[in-house]
């Protein structure tokens, strides 16, 4: 009789240990680090250098020891742009992978879908250049318990872009274009023109298109009839590009103003003379020295032609604040990980990461004006850091 419940005990402690989930037993074993993001679609250039900086980081972590004393394995995923495929890719990673925690996406409507899925399994994602408040705090004004991000959100970088519409550059007219589908180009509109009005402007034109659209004629005209002093694009690079030649095809020459779905050695190449003065809302300057360490390590990964987007700092701020939290934790289990995520402090790239208890977002960002200069003999634009800058009121 001992012998059998001998047995059955050890039978009860296996089974408890299998149900038990998340990231496996401490200390055994990889650390698995998900991630989620687009490699394929409209925002291939964003999810390929993301994910290629992710795994560059994990090489470079493991070669250091790893965490814990255990290496680190990189799972992830290639969303497409698409809602379902981003819920079904997070439920693989928490279920199937069991990660630590998730880094991803980079779009916020993506960000906003998985974030039931993280909340019922407990575990941290930290979206990376997901703006709209939505990613964080949901419809009913209630934290996503489990949803982190690194960047500043619309209400931020809208009010910024207003702000320095009217307040640096003296504009009291503006249109707007935007992606009528898009939950980060509603919420950008929504808070610049919430500032602009608030602070004496005037919304003379507010046009909306599909996305996926690439002829914006009808919009532009209306625009034109309306001579603003600035045309808010809230949109990403491949979008906006054909947005600006066919504004100047126009005979448009109002100031352009984005934010950082802009940021993109595509838009530097398409958009070229066209988006020649315009001015963008940034996470960072680029061309800070600090920031020149991963873009060095990244060209001597992938090659000195391999273009350093916006989201390998996003992603690389993203991988250390899951790094601190990890090791705060000191486990793997995603609910531990997620627990520990407001009770560290990082110095990122794009400026000291510490996550708000509150609503999940880092407290006290700035933002990064930048204007884009045209050089003739390469037949490309670039932006250019003009100052660190926040909303005047």
């Amino acid at each position: 009789m001992k012998k059998i419940l001998a047995v059955l005990l050890v039978f009860v402690m296996v089974f408890s240990m299998a149900a038990c989930g998340g990231g496996g037993e401490e200390g055994e074993g990889t650390i698995k680090i998900g991630w989620v993001g687009s490699i394929t679609g409209d925002q291939a250039v964003f999810g390929t250098c993301e994910s290629n900086t992710i795994k560059m980081l994990i090489d470079q972590k493991n070669a250091e020891g790893g965490l814990l004393g255990r290496q680190l394995e990189f799972v992830g995923y290639d969303v497409k742009g698409d809602v379902n495929e981003t819920i079904n890719a997070t439920k693989r990673l928490v279920s199937q992978d069991k990660v630590a925690g998730i880094i991803g996406p980079n779009a916020s409507n993506l960000a906003i879908a998985m974030a039931g899925v993280l909340t019922e399994t407990k575990t941290a994602g930290i979206a990376t250049v997901a703006t709209n408040t939505k990613v964080t705090i949901n419809d009913n004004g209630e934290l996503n318990p489990y949803s982190y991000r690194v960047c500043f959100i619309d209400p931020y970088q809208g009010s910024v872009a207003a702000s320095w519409a009217v307040d640096e550059l003296g504009y009291d007219t503006a249109a707007i274009l935007y992606d009528i589908s898009s939950d980060y180009a509603q919420g950008f509109r929504q808070y610049f023109v919430e500032y602009f009005e608030a602070n004496g402007g005037k919304i003379v034109a507010d046009e909306s298109h599909n996305s996926g659209d690439t002829d914006f004629r009808a919009q532009l005209t209306n625009i034109k009839e309306a001579n603003p002093d600035c045309i808010l694009i809230p949109g990403f690079y491949k979008e906006v590009a054909l947005m600006a030649k066919q504004a100047r095809d126009l005979g448009i020459n109002a100031t352009l103003i984005g934010g950082d779905g802009w940021q993109s050695e595509t838009l530097n190449e398409m958009g070229g003379k066209a988006i020649e003065g315009s001015y963008v809302v940034n996470h960072l300057d680029d061309n800070d020295p600090a920031v020149q360490p991963l873009k060095e390590l990244y060209k001597a990964t992938y090659g000195e032609d391999a273009t350093v987007e916006l989201n390998a700092y996003m992603g690389h701020d993203a991988f250390e604040l899951l790094c601190a939290a990890i090791e705060k934790a000191g486990t793997d289990d995603p609910e531990a990980v997620a627990a520990a995520m407001t009770e560290v402090t990082v110095e990122g790239l794009t400026g000291t990461i510490k996550m708000s208890p509150e609503d999940h977002n880092p407290d006290g960002k700035e933002a990064a004006i930048q204007m884009y200069e045209y050089d003739e003999a390469t037949g490309l634009a670039a932006p250019v850091f003009v100052k660190k800058y926040s909303p005047a009121n």
